[in-house]
């Protein structure tokens, strides 16, 4: 949650970064300025240390990256300059040594042109569609992108031609001379350059038997016939230290500008419940594209709510909003008030489906399967 402090001069001020008494998420997405220069720092030098500090209004004093104390938990336990030095040392030592054939030795990394094609698929500036096509088509044989590419496909499923929305649900890419510019989307921006910098290509199967779809043109079926040997992940439960700082900063998923559109055309005005909001960021980004992106009658624009909606069970570094619900989802969804959200949309940012009774999503997923009875509505994003 957001704390109200008194700073040295008697203000009252209220800190979304802990470390930080300056960084206003409202404020910083309109910052070009400095998002400008976390771009060039990031492109230039790897340095995320510093592009974190500078974006969150963190420490000036690049020269000192030890002086911040933060501790960031997560899969592990690290501290922000842990984590850059963790960046320098690149691929060394299987840092980067995401895939490998089954049954045998690590592969070695996918070209950047390769990544720089998995980037763009979910750009603004390109339809998603097309662009995941062209990420397939344009993959060399046995590649670890023809893989992503294939596993990708299968996992993407597009309602039929009489959908209600039809050719809605086609989003278009953006135009460069657009009169209503998209809001900023830092988390982006960063997940970009990380897969970059990672030298990430996209997810592929964990296992050769992992189940999906093979109806894609033939790919797969070309890649099993002329490979011995299936590309798999090396390490399912392998990330990179950067992870925390991500989840605590973010979140645990990064919203493209496909999912934030899609979402604001599924919820045709109606209520949008963010269940399990974390540290807001969905929330924060959707109310942005539904301001800024929304009907031009005001009006309307402030009938549209998003409600975030979270237990306080973890914490975060850093909060995105201040008005977060601190309340059980089931109980609140199935108070007399909401009757069980009839006419709002549910939405369910990573999910938790897994895990034993002291895990936060209950035993076996209990806390999600008891919040799909509770819901009474008939959209769920997830």
């Amino acid at each position: 949650m957001v704390m109200t402090v008194t700073t040295s001069t008697g203000n009252r001020v209220t800190m979304y970064c802990l470390g930080s008494l300056t960084f206003v998420p409202s404020e910083a997405v309109k910052d070009e300025e400095t998002h400008k220069q976390v771009l060039q720092r990031l492109a230039e030098t790897n340095d995320f240390a510093t592009a974190i500090r500078t974006w969150f209004h963190l420490s000036d004093d690049v020269n000192v990256p030890e002086a911040d104390e933060y501790v960031y938990h997560a899969i592990a336990s690290v501290k922000l300059s842990q984590v850059q030095r963790a960046v320098d040392v690149g691929g060394a030592k299987g840092m980067h040594g995401w895939y490998r054939l089954e049954g045998g030795d690590l592969l070695p990394p996918p070209p950047q042109a390769d990544i720089e094609s998995y980037i763009s698929i979910f750009l603004p500036s390109t339809a998603t569609a097309s662009a995941l096509t062209a990420f397939q088509s344009n993959a060399k044989r046995s590649s670890i992108r023809l893989r992503a590419a294939t596993y990708l496909l299968s996992k993407r499923y597009i309602a039929s031609d009489d959908h209600p929305l039809g050719n809605q649900l086609n989003i278009p890419k953006t135009k460069k001379d657009s009169k209503t510019p998209l809001p900023c989307n830092p988390y982006f921006d960063f997940w970009a350059w990380s897969c970059r910098n990672l030298e990430w290509c996209g997810p592929v199967p964990i296992s050769s038997s992992s189940p999906h779809n093979n109806n894609n043109n033939g790919e797969e079926t070309q890649q099993n016939e002329n490979d011995e040997k299936k590309i798999i992940l090396s390490n399912p439960r392998m990330s990179h230290h950067i992870l925390p700082i991500f989840m605590h900063h973010f979140g645990c998923a990064v919203p493209s500008h496909e999912s934030l559109s899609l979402l604001k055309l599924f919820s045709r005005g109606r209520p949008i419940i963010d269940m399990g909001s974390g540290n807001g960021y969905w929330t924060f980004m959707l109310r942005q594209y539904l301001s800024s992106l929304g009907p031009s009658s005001s009006s309307q624009q402030t009938q549209q709510k998003v409600y975030a909606v979270d237990n306080n069970q973890s914490e975060w570094r850093v909060m995105w909003i201040d008005d977060t619900i601190v309340a059980d989802g089931v109980r609140w969804l199935s108070s007399s008030l909401l009757k069980g959200g009839k006419d709002m949309v549910l939405l369910l940012v990573y999910p938790i489906v897994g895990g034993d009774g002291s895990a936060a999503g209950g035993k076996e997923g209990g806390f999600t399967r008891e919040l799909m009875k509770a819901y009474k509505g008939d959209t769920i994003a997830v």
